[in-house]
């Protein structure tokens, strides 16, 4: 993926925040009930604009699968909009409803957003890998992990091959940037474990393993997986997706590995439809079962579908969704690709946008049960 945002989008005249990081809603009670923290859900909305009543609704409904994480996508920019000022008003509420439903959660902080870098403060500017700066990296995590701690994993750089594929030469710069900002953040923060992420379908339509393998570095490897070829059109049986999901055992065997965001669209328009999704979903979850101890958890891509034609663009805004295009191929200025890849996204998740259920999402609670 390329430029991403939180998981949910806050289009409400009013927050109301306890302490600056608990959420309170009018008659909502917590249901205390067993999750599992090795099963996420990247938890949505269906449209931007939703009341704080159907933002609760859905992190309630989630939860009730019995996930024990979610995925929580931060920017620097947003966070640190002048140097040393902290803006936490979008992030406490996100925070709120994961700690209120009692889930773990993984941040993306994306140093590296597939080909591109940021996005970053404008008091930053647009810097190269090699003037990031490890210090004000680790100070502005430093600053998150303190305030929030649910967050027990964190991926500093998204879609890493594509920002390397074409600069190899770089690679030795972000390991020295990545290690040193490891170092010190372990220390203060022992139990919240670093890695970076990869898009597993670009590493093996491009070849670009090699790359995974110079940046294996930290507590795991985060991958990323569409089961698609390099336009956007999937190509994969259900059972071929869960062969292609193995490889990375090859690719990183001494490293426990996570599965960041794992999908499959039910999109007729790139090959998809309902009936594969749930098959998939199924062969999934017996590739977690089979491998169990070697995968940190899985986390499924994501739980509402979206409008039509809202979910990628060759380039758009931060504040708005998007994906990486291509892998930094070139084909990324293709209209072809964007509007395949625009039908795959809005099409992934597990409830239509009008509220229905699609049966994958049956599937998944029912999987998640037989694995407690």
């Amino acid at each position: 993926m390329d430029k991403k945002i939180p998981g949910i989008i806050i289009g409400v005249a009013i927050i109301a925040i306890i302490s600056g990081v608990f959420l309170t809603l009018p008659n909502t009670e917590v249901v205390s009930q067993k999750s599992n923290e090795k099963i996420g859900l990247v938890i949505n909305t269906p449209f931007q604009s939703v009341s704080l009543q159907q933002i609760d609704e859905i992190f309630t409904d989630a939860s009730s699968t019995g996930i024990g994480r979610s995925n929580v996508y931060l920017f620097w920019n947003i966070i640190e909009p002048e140097r040393g000022n902290f803006d936490w008003k979008q992030s406490d509420v996100l925070m709120g409803l994961n700690e209120k439903n009692d889930l773990k959660v993984t941040l993306y902080f994306s140093v590296i957003n597939g080909p591109t870098l940021g996005p970053f403060p404008n008091w930053i500017g647009k810097p190269s890998i090699n003037s990031i700066g490890e210090d004000r990296l680790v100070t502005v995590l430093d600053e998150i992990l303190s305030r929030y701690h649910i967050v027990d994993t964190v991926i500093i750089a998204g879609e890493t091959e594509s920002q390397f594929r074409y600069s190899p030469e770089n690679i030795p710069v972000y390991q020295e940037l990545f290690l040193g900002v490891y170092e010190k953040l372990k220390q203060k923060h022992p139990d919240v474990k670093f890695g970076n992420s990869f898009g597993l379908h670009h590493v093996l339509n491009k070849d670009l393993d090699h790359i995974v393998t110079d940046l294996a570095v930290g507590d795991f490897v985060a991958f990323s997986y569409f089961p698609v070829d390099s336009l956007n059109d999937i190509i994969k049986t259900p059972e071929q997706a869960k062969n292609d999901l193995s490889t990375v055992f090859e690719m990183v065997p001494d490293k426990k590995v996570v599965f960041f965001e794992t999908s499959w669209s039910s999109s007729d328009f790139v090959g998809g439809d309902k009936s594969s999704q749930e098959e998939f979903m199924k062969e999934m979850f017996e590739f977690y079962s089979e491998n169990e101890s070697q995968i940190e958890f899985m986390t499924w891509y994501r739980q509402y579908d979206k409008p039509e034609g809202t979910c990628a663009s060759e380039r758009q805004d931060v504040g708005d969704e998007s994906i990486s295009v291509g892998g930094g191929s070139g084909l990324g200025s293709s209209d072809h690709v964007i509007e395949r890849l625009n039908h795959y996204v809005c099409n992934a998740g597990l409830i239509e946008i009008n509220g229905n259920p699609k049966p994958a999402w049956t599937e998944f609670k029912n999987q998640i049960e037989l694995i407690k």
